[in-house]
């Protein structure tokens, strides 16, 4: 069973979440939990696992041949990324870390001067520990298209995903690209937020798009307990996602977080148990 922990907004404790949840878990099933939060993996941080990297992402870029192209700009003109710039008279300039490696410039070129080369861009690491099973995909620093990374990421979970009770996805945080890719295929997503006013518009905007996505949603607050909740028990109420669980703002989080520990409160123990009473 795959299940996703993500949220509209960062720093609301989704990875803190994904691993106690994973952990939890853990005790009575087979778990693997998945960092797709490719900008800034940290849940091997969290619960202190060594990872190993198992393979390299890469993806195709452009390569112009300047003696068969003709300076006519059709690159540039069909390129939805602005990765090519031209200028009249010259030749294109290919941005390579701008490219999402769609092959648009290859295809419109009228003469056949823009063939293909790979680029490494990422990595996809395993590791073990505490009783879970870690897959984790890491983009490389200064590029951008991290949707990729989570793509590979995704293959090598289909390799192995049968062999575990359950999945736990942790995505990076908002609704682009990179997120719909992790939570596609997923049967259950905990939208995790916070009582403020950023956590309320936040979301929002996830809930919504879990609902274009067809994937059922329950949220998790956290950092109960800083401000009344109504706001976020309303927006739950009208997307028709019941909050899971609250877990309180505690001392005893902060200190499991900074000692490499998963978080082992109720609110978690209540979660596992909602999940496995799901199944």
């Amino acid at each position: 069973m795959r299940i996703a922990v993500t949220g509209g907004k960062g720093g609301t404790g989704k990875s803190t979440v994904a691993t106690a949840l994973a952990f939890e878990l853990a005790k009575r099933h087979k778990v693997l939990l998945v960092d797709a939060d490719v900008d800034c993996p940290d849940d091997h941080l969290i619960l202190a696992i060594k990872r190993s990297k198992v393979d390299t992402v890469t993806k195709t870029i452009p390569v112009l041949d300047k003696n068969l192209c003709t300076r006519c700009g059709r690159c540039a003109e069909v390129c939805k990324m602005s990765a090519v710039i031209h200028r009249r008279g010259d030749h294109p300039v290919f941005i390579e870390e701008q490219c999402s490696g769609c092959g648009a410039c290859m295809l419109a070129c009228p003469v056949g001067a823009i063939g293909k080369a790979s680029k490494e861009i990422g990595f996809i690491f395993e590791g073990e520990g505490r009783g879970v099973r870690l897959l984790s995909g890491e983009l490389k620093v200064s590029e951008v298209v991290s949707e990729f990374v989570v793509n590979a990421l995704k293959r090598h979970l289909k390799k192995i995903e049968s062999g575990f009770d359950y999945v736990v996805i942790d995505t990076a945080a908002g609704t682009h690209c990179d997120v719909i890719s992790a939570l596609e295929g997923v049967k259950l997503a905990f939208a995790v937020t916070e009582p403020t006013p950023l956590g309320e518009h936040d979301l929002s905007l996830i809930l919504e798009l879990l609902g274009k996505l067809d994937v059922p949603a329950k949220v998790v607050l956290n950092r109960a307990g800083i401000a009344p909740p109504y706001g976020i028990k309303r927006i739950a109420e009208r997307f028709g996602a019941e909050v899971a669980v609250e877990i309180p703002y505690s001392e005893e989080v902060f200190k499991a977080y900074s000692l490499g520990e998963p978080v082992k409160v109720p609110a978690i123990i209540s979660l596992a148990e909602r999940v496995e009473g799901m199944k």
